[in-house]
């Protein structure tokens, strides 16, 4: 899976500015499904069609946005001042390079480098303008941060792992798909970062049975961290609560069977703060039974997302051992 991975984390698509990635995934998963299409909002949905009467539609969902920073002013020597696209976090953003979508780099400054708790609106990005006149960035230009993927043993890191591994999965999920009685329906969605705001129209046109989301989440192994029983490495983690949703105990239920049928490694999650697409699909029409399959990650909405390989495998093993036999709820 690096090689997709890879070509996932380093493309562009801040939230609202998805198109770059779409054509990417769009071309990733071409002939693997019945029909594939684009909504209104701009998500891509793929859908492999029942093979059984007795079969459940399934959603999976997993978002292909990113955060990133939006331009808001230029002044009259070219820097570029700018607003958060999603969670952006200052302590992240000194001395850090941003992708606009047509190619301009900027690395992003500060006014003072004596303030020892910065906050964004006494940062500027520097494109290598000489002023306003020949900066190459308007006002509402959006931009994503810039990184390249590296590899540490098992572990990978990159920006957009928030979730671009979790669009990984779902296209390993398609490859991998030989036999199931479900519609499995795949969402890949826009706008997360902002509020899950694609998840629920998404919801709302395919009207599945169940869904699950699949996204990254904290882990509580690195020093003085939040205590929580996620750590990297030990399969991928069940989510039972974060701070937007409940999981569905029938849900949860299913895929610990399902892992322990085919003694997969995995954990639960409770996550203190942040949630998924899976709120957005919980509440959509009549309500969905929702639950989310997560891959632990460090520094996450830094330039340095860390995931490790073998939680990623699982998480793929995990819902395909899922999809392949009658669901129950």
């Amino acid at each position: 899976m690096k090689p997709l991975i890879k070509k996932l984390v380093e493309s562009y698509g801040p939230s609202g500015h998805e198109d770059q990635i779409r054509d990417l995934i769009r071309g990733e998963i071409k002939g693997l499904a019945d029909y594939v299409t684009v909504d209104p909002l701009g998500n891509l949905i793929a859908v492999i069609k029942k093979k059984s009467k007795s079969g459940r539609k399934v959603m999976l969902a997993a978002h292909m946005d990113e955060i990133g920073v939006i331009a808001t002013h230029v002044d009259a020597k070219g820097f570029v001042r700018f607003l958060p696209i999603g969670g952006v976090s200052a302590l992240t953003c000194l001395g850090g390079r941003v992708r606009f979508a047509d190619g301009t780099l900027g690395v992003i400054g500060i006014e003072d480098r004596k303030i020892n708790s910065p906050s964004l609106d006494q940062m500027f990005i520097d494109v290598g303008a000489t002023g306003a006149g020949d900066c190459p960035v308007k006002v509402g230009a959006a931009a994503g941060f810039y990184r390249p993927f590296e590899e540490v043993g098992s572990r990978l890191v990159a920006k957009s792992m928030d979730d671009r591994v979790g669009c990984a999965v779902l296209i390993e999920v398609m490859r991998g798909l030989k036999r199931t009685p479900h519609e499995v329906q795949f969402a890949f969605t826009v706008q997360e970062e902002v509020g899950t705001r694609g998840a629920g129209p998404s919801a709302f046109g395919l009207e599945p049975d169940l869904a699950l989301a699949v996204d990254v989440t904290l882990t509580g192994d690195t020093p003085k961290a939040n205590k929580m029983a996620v750590s990297l490495g030990a399969g991928a983690a069940i989510k039972v609560r974060d701070s937007g949703m409940l999981a569905d105990p029938r849900l949860v239920a299913l895929l610990e069977q399902r892992a322990a049928e085919a003694r997969l490694p995995v954990q639960r999650e409770v996550l203190e703060g942040g949630s998924t697409d899976a709120r957005s699909i919980q509440i959509a029409r009549a309500g969905v039974p929702a639950g989310c399959v997560s891959i632990p990650c460090r520094h996450i909405h830094t330039p340095s997302e860390m995931v490790d390989l073998r939680d990623v495998e699982g998480a793929v093993a995990l819902i395909l051992q899922t999809l392949e036999k009658p669901i129950e709820l």
